[in-house]
């Protein structure tokens, strides 16, 4: 055992090259060859650390799954399993996570689980428990997830800095989300972020993602943090932080500013991978710098065109997309998208994704049209009442706006707009916003006197993490809907649906008679 654990230990620190050479070596060699049988002679009589560890090393210097060795190993520990201690429970558990299952490994792993349950309570080791919750993994029934968190929670006040990495991430390999947990483990990763090598911050945000769990003091930690040493970082590490937040729809302002700099200094880094990743993220997350706007889309511009001969129609249509919502129009790029070789193949294809590209490229032609510096207010916008019923969440809105105006006949509800867009209430008021007006008065002419106020009850999810400050697509809408005429007024219907019915219409009031409102003018992207 002590032969072929420190061979492992030494094995393990090697590069991949130098491992493959090793092995080679290793297992062409005759004192190998009779460890081994040894081993297979002896495996009845070793003590059970010895066993455990043996099987652990064994399996990780690559000796194949279905030999003879591998599969004895793996049932004497099934016979010796209610003798082994909690340390030897933990290393069992991470060598069956490295196996396929067989007939053999599934009868242990299902005693291991059973074994687990019992001696939960006696575990008082976070590294044991952490290790524990790894290897069960998402499988795991959820009453035995729940023991775990809850041993977990007795020794959270003695959770150290690794511990705590390890512990955030275990309950992402289990996918389970125990905020308790996720809070406490924040704390000591925020204190302690300076520590923390690359790949675990990255892990962490990608654990946030696949928990579902927002933390946005966690998020502007990691985001400072790397901030502060970003001329420590390789620009693609800056942008594998950077895409890694926006997966969570975070937007690390300072980052990204500095990012700006960096690509405009030096664009000869972005290979078309990194390109289509740095459109999306700055796409997304509704980032426009506010000093350097026309250098950085042009210098975007300019290695997408370089890319065009090699770029595949569907990767096109995302950069163009991507510089589209921004507000950008890249005309070569969108010369060759449009070009009906190219439209036609998008369209065709009969691929998952079919509906998202016609979507993708109707959003691309509603921006060649309203973002035009010759696009020009419209006097009259033609509209229709998509459906007279209201959906469950609007209903609330529907009756608050009753109350408040007198009458349904005020406002008008589910209009579809030219260019496919929607709006889930239409109010009229008259130049200075002191008097709605009715919408019948004001139907069918055009008067540039009358104001026409967009409200749009949007999801969480529309807006950056922590913020009321719109993602891309919602902030392309609104800049869309301005250039129609509208007064675009955003309402977060999670907010507003907690509300009683009293504070709804005053609340509702207050957006509509606002006299601080907005200049009825085009904004920009970033004017929220």
């Amino acid at each position: 055992t002590n032969c072929l654990t420190t061979v492992w230990r030494l094995f393990k620190n090697l590069s991949e090259d130098q491992q493959r050479y090793e092995k080679q070596l290793i297992f062409e060699h005759p004192a190998f060859v009779k460890l081994c049988q040894q081993l297979l002679r002896d495996s009845r009589r070793m003590t059970r650390g010895d066993l455990v560890f043996s099987l652990h090393a064994v399996v990780n210097l690559g000796v194949p799954q279905n030999t003879l060795l591998v599969q004895t190993l793996v049932r004497v520990c099934q016979e010796k399993l209610n003798q082994l201690d909690n340390r030897c429970i933990s290393v069992l558990a991470t060598t069956l996570g490295g196996l396929d299952k067989d007939k053999n490994v599934s009868a242990l792993q299902a005693g291991l689980q059973l074994l687990v349950e019992q001696r939960i309570p006696s575990i008082r080791d976070i590294f044991i428990l952490q290790n524990l919750m790894k290897c069960m993994g998402k499988d795991a029934p959820v009453f035995l997830k729940k023991k775990l968190e809850m041993a977990v929670l007795k020794e959270i006040d003695h959770l150290t800095f690794p511990n705590a990495l390890r512990v955030f991430l275990a309950l992402a390999a289990m996918n389970y989300c125990s905020v308790p947990i996720l809070n406490a483990c924040s704390k000591k990763i925020q204190e302690n972020v300076h520590d923390a090598p690359f790949r675990q911050l990255i892990l962490i945000l990608e654990a946030c993602y696949n928990l579902q769990y927002r933390n946005v003091k966690l998020f502007s930690a990691l985001a400072d943090y790397v901030n502060s040493t970003a001329c420590l970082w390789d620009k693609r590490q800056i942008i594998l932080f950077l895409s890694a937040f926006e997966t969570l729809g975070f937007q690390p302002t300072e980052l990204m500013g500095i990012f700006v700099e960096k690509v405009t200094e030096d664009p000869e880094f972005l290979n078309l991978k990194n390109l289509l990743i740095v459109l999306r993220v700055y796409s997304r997350l509704n980032y426009v710098p506010r000093d350097q706007k026309h250098l950085f889309f042009e210098t975007l511009h300019s290695c997408l065109n370089k890319y065009l001969p090699q770029i595949s129609n569907t990767e096109l249509l995302k950069a163009v997309y991507s510089l589209c919502i921004l507000g950008y129009l890249p005309h070569r790029a969108l010369d060759e998208l449009l070009q009906k070789d190219s439209r036609d193949e998008l369209l065709l294809s009969d691929d998952l994704y079919k509906e998202q590209k016609e979507m993708m490229l109707r959003c691309v032609k509603a921006c060649m049209e309203l973002d035009s510096p010759s696009f020009v207010k419209p006097a009259f916008v033609l509209t229709e009442n998509f459906s007279s019923l209201v959906s469950l969440n609007l209903r609330k809105a529907r009756e608050a706006l009753i109350e408040l105006l007198g009458d349904e006949n005020m406002f008008r509800q589910n209009v579809e707009l030219p260019y496919k867009y929607h709006i889930d209430f239409e109010i009229r008021m008259d130049s200075d916003r002191k008097k709605v007006l009715p919408i019948a008065a004001t139907d069918d002419h055009a008067d540039s006197s009358v104001q026409r106020l967009a409200f749009l009850f949007v999801p969480l999810s529309a807006f950056c993490v922590g913020t009321t400050y719109p993602q891309g697509k919602l902030a392309m809408k609104k800049r869309h809907l301005n250039k129609l005429g509208y007064h675009v007024i955003l309402v977060l219907n999670k907010k507003f649906q907690e509300m009683t019915n009293e504070d709804a219409v005053e609340f509702l009031k207050g957006k509509i008679y606002s006299e601080n409102a907005l200049p009825f003018s085009e904004m920009t992207v970033q004017d929220d």
